[in-house]
């Protein structure tokens, strides 16, 4: 089976304060072999990157509305007139707001969409013939 990788380098916000922000190069990716969910990686000033991994449907919808809860929180908002999609990450080893211009975003996400549309992640799993295997037996 051919598997596809769709990724973006990008450079987020990582929001300290109101008036404080720093630049984080990061990279989206998105692998049809795991349909479901995007991949984050964050370049930040240590020697080991920071990976993050959730649910494409949630950053799918978090471009139009707020969604998500827990660990991960996406919301699309203004930012001196520019379109941005904010992410809130929180985990045991602390919390971050980060801030991602949203066309790229979108485009990306919309080519993540054209390689496996909404609805067909599980036939890149191939459960539906490992299913009739299993019952054919």
């Amino acid at each position: 089976m051919h598997h596809t990788v769709v990724e973006r380098e990008l450079e987020l916000k990582l929001i300290l304060s109101p008036e404080r922000r720093i630049a984080v190069p990061a990279l989206l990716s998105y692998h049809s072999d795991d349909p479901y969910a995007v991949h984050v990686t964050f370049h930040i000033n240590s020697e080991h990157p920071v990976y993050w991994t959730f649910s494409r449907d949630l950053l799918v919808e978090g471009v139009f509305r707020p969604c998500g809860h827990g660990d991960v929180r996406v919301w699309p908002t203004k930012v001196e007139g520019r379109s941005v999609v904010l992410m809130g990450l929180s985990s045991p080893d602390g919390d971050a707001l980060l801030e991602a211009p949203a066309a790229p975003v979108s485009a990306w996400l919309e080519r993540t969409l054209r390689v496996v549309p909404p609805g067909t992640e599980g036939e890149q799993l191939g459960i539906d013939d490992a299913l009739d295997q299993l019952l054919a037996q």
